[in-house]
């Protein structure tokens, strides 16, 4: 096997894949165009908190990142619905003890640098872009960003990890059959925040995902370990309740206070925050091959997705973790590498599409009482019939299941949920046991 690896991405992938690769013996660059963050602090402002859940810590495992990395972590046992007269509603993600974790992306980036370069002969650079990649040579040219002096670097593999705007992928696409779609959504995002109370507590429930869903927009936040939260507003860039309607503080004002009352009493500086904040877009990035010659993408630089399910960070982190399975079974690294992109790319597809999909659940749905009846029908036959049935959120989000087949099961099973919510009187007569019996006929019918 050969020994050298440059990843183009310091990121929470890249830094990851560095701790696996690093564990095999192989000697690991990892050249980053962003500064040291350890040095001059996270860039603030744009970045959406993470959700972290089954398949990234599995992942952080087998490294022994695990126990570090649930120190910056807060579980989040739930969707806390905010209606527009201030009212709440928890709605579970799971079983009791079962949870998300709400992870700041900065703290979690600069942890994972931290522990990635513990590992023996793993090294990072800084202020470095990729300016050009040779394919046939494998060398890397990469740019200072702040003397702007050339250098070269060659390594026997390369994995662009480089994030959705890869400069990696953008060298791949000038190579021959190369097929790549990218998909910019017509909402934006913005980050506020809700600071912690001056006793250092959270102002609203910690243990949760708060979400004002309002039909054609929503907010949500989460929490911090400083005792605040992150917030962003999802929103069209253009039309009714969207960005451009917002350009004063009295507009900002009037907006928040017409749809998130609840909200602005939490929000001192939420004026301050909306104007220094960028409004950034939402982009679903599908390519293939993932390949060329020597060089690999892996992650967002694969498979960039919208953030509504929390699954990017994790499958992400699933990409190395199935990488190294497959380094486990002694193939060359030909072979690993078109093993991985095909064994992968079904399954980024799938949470991609699933994402788009959770993003109309969360803004439109989350807030009706037919759509939380519908969970709580779906989450009671999975109790009673736990070994044949899960939640779709829970095939995703808490199981082994590959993303493409919990797809394809959630698909399935929305047949089912169709049929009971359109029972008559279905509100009045949801425990009993007629609803049982069909889930208990249709799960009979459907896993032979």
């Amino acid at each position: 096997m050969k020994n050298d690896v440059i990843i183009v991405g310091a990121g929470l992938v890249g830094s990851m894949l560095a701790c696996y690769l690093s564990k095999r013996g192989y000697k690991v660059s990892v050249y980053e165009r962003r500064p040291d963050m350890r040095k001059s602090g996270y860039v603030g402002g744009r970045s959406i908190n993470l959700a972290l859940s089954h398949r990234g810590w599995k992942a952080l495992k087998e490294i022994g990142l695990e126990e570090p990395v649930s120190k910056i972590a807060i579980p989040m046992t739930g969707r806390m619905i905010h209606d527009l007269n201030g009212n709440t509603n928890l709605l579970p993600y799971g079983r009791d003890g079962q949870a998300i974790y709400s992870v700041s992306r900065g703290e979690l980036n600069k942890l994972m640098v931290i522990e990635a370069e513990k590992f023996k002969d793993v090294n990072f650079y800084f202020d470095q872009r990729c300016a050009g990649l040779d394919f046939g040579k494998n060398i890397i040219a990469f740019e200072d960003v702040n003397t702007m002096q050339r250098s070269e670097a060659a390594a026997d593999i390369i994995f662009g990890a480089d994030g959705a705007y890869s400069e990696v992928r953008y060298e791949m696409q000038k190579t021959p059959n190369f097929n790549i779609s990218q998909q910019h959504e017509e909402y934006g995002y913005k980050e506020l925040q809700i600071p912690a109370m001056a006793n250092g507590e959270h102002q609203i429930e910690k243990n949760a995902l708060h979400i004002w869903p309002r039909k054609s927009f929503m907010m949500i936040a989460l929490p911090n370990l400083d005792g605040s939260f992150t917030v962003t507003l999802f929103a069209p860039f253009k039309g009714e309740n969207s960005f451009e309607e917002i350009k004063t503080t009295e507009d900002v004002n009037r907006y928040f206070t017409k749809n998130f009352p609840d909200a602005v009493p939490l929000m001192p500086s939420l004026k301050d925050d909306y104007f220094a904040n960028p409004t950034s877009s939402l982009v679903t990035i599908k390519c293939f091959p993932w390949k060329y010659n020597h060089a690999c993408l892996i992650g967002d630089a694969a498979h960039a997705v919208v953030p509504f399910y929390g699954q990017g960070m994790n499958c992400g982190f699933e990409d190395a973790k199935e990488l190294n399975d497959i380094l486990n079974t002694g193939k060359d690294w030909e072979a690993v590498l078109n093993d991985f992109q095909y064994q992968r790319k079904k399954n980024a597809d799938a949470i991609a599409d699933l994402a788009l999909y959770n993003f109309i659940e969360m803004r439109d749905l989350s807030g009706r009482a037919d759509f939380q009846l519908r969970l709580k029908i779906e989450k009671k036959i999975a109790e009673k019939f736990s070994d044949k049935f899960m939640t779709h959120y829970s095939m995703v989000t808490f199981s082994d299941l590959s993303y493409s087949e919990a797809k394809k099961r959630g698909e399935k099973q929305n047949e089912l949920l169709d049929k009971i919510m359109a029972m008559s009187d279905i509100e009045n007569k949801w425990e009993g046991n007629e609803v049982m019996k069909l889930a208990s006929d249709w799960i009979a019918a459907n896993n032979n």
